[in-house]
């Protein structure tokens, strides 16, 4: 038996364990690092990182489009099937520091949907994968959101983006809401791996930042949507998503209750 993307899954293995490797020596050389018109961080690293996988991926297969976050975008991508989105380091500030809260986000969409994403941690070396119609892993080991917990008192990871204080700390008397992670992509894995029990970022999304993610939590049992609870299409002309939310089924009351509540202020 084949199993669907066996081919992606292992040049996608390939193409990671070059992009580590240099992260490493890049580690040991010294980071150079300039800053993006956007005011954001970029290094060597992100540059090189994204060079060895774009390189990898589309000499495997040439006729797929590409998107990422340190390439030129092509439109061209909109005319194709398939098509790989990246982002070579998510979480670039934190990596700069030293913090392992960084990854490395890859996603193929095949027909505007996440059919493959993986997540890979450099610092931690913790491979999250998940192909469609699969059980998502954490290094070849089942994962699934959680399902056991205080359903009282959830853990939600959280930007607090357009939160007022004061609805913030209404939300903190509730449930634990500890301050998002540096990579929004690591942030969402954790989601998936069942380590908390949702993600609330209402501010703006780039499908680089969350393609991965999004196949990981639905893999994994999860729900996933922006921040008006509807879902997350790819591979449009402007990258730009509306927010993310990504929960545990059960906690989808919560959820849109808080939303409620931020739209109505």
């Amino acid at each position: 038996m084949i199993l669907p993307y066996r081919h992606e899954i292992d040049t996608i293995r390939l193409a990671l364990n070059h992009a580590s490797a240099r992260l490493q020596r890049i580690r040991y050389d010294g980071l150079k690092i300039q800053i993006k018109s956007d005011g954001s961080p970029v290094t060597n690293a992100d540059l090189e990182v994204n060079q060895i996988i774009q390189q990898t991926l589309l000499d495997a297969f040439p006729h797929d489009a590409w998107l990422s976050e340190e390439s030129p975008d092509n439109p061209s991508r909109l005319h194709s099937q398939r098509v790989w989105i990246l982002d070579p380091i998510d979480g670039t500030k934190p990596f700069i520091k030293g913090l392992p809260h960084y990854t490395i986000s890859l996603a193929l969409v095949d027909q505007g949907q996440p059919a493959v994403g993986v997540i890979f941690n450099p610092a931690t070396q913790e491979y999250f994968c998940a192909i469609q119609g699969q059980l998502p892993t954490l290094n070849r080991q089942p994962i699934h959101v959680r399902t056991t917990s205080n359903p009282s008192r959830h853990t939600f990871l959280l930007n607090p983006w357009k939160v007022t204080q004061r609805t913030l700390k209404a939300w903190q008397k509730e449930h634990r809401c500890p301050s998002l992670l540096g990579s929004i992509a690591y942030s969402l894995a954790l989601v998936a791996a069942g380590q908390v029990d949702g993600l609330i970022n209402l501010g703006p999304q780039n499908e680089w930042d969350i393609a991965a993610g999004l196949i990981l939590i639905h893999a994994a049992g999860g729900l996933v949507f922006d921040r008006h609870l509807q879902p997350i299409p790819f591979n449009q002309p402007n990258p730009t998503v509306n927010g993310i939310v990504a929960i545990r089924p059960d906690a989808l009351p919560t959820l849109q209750n808080w939303l409620d509540q931020i739209h109505a202020s």
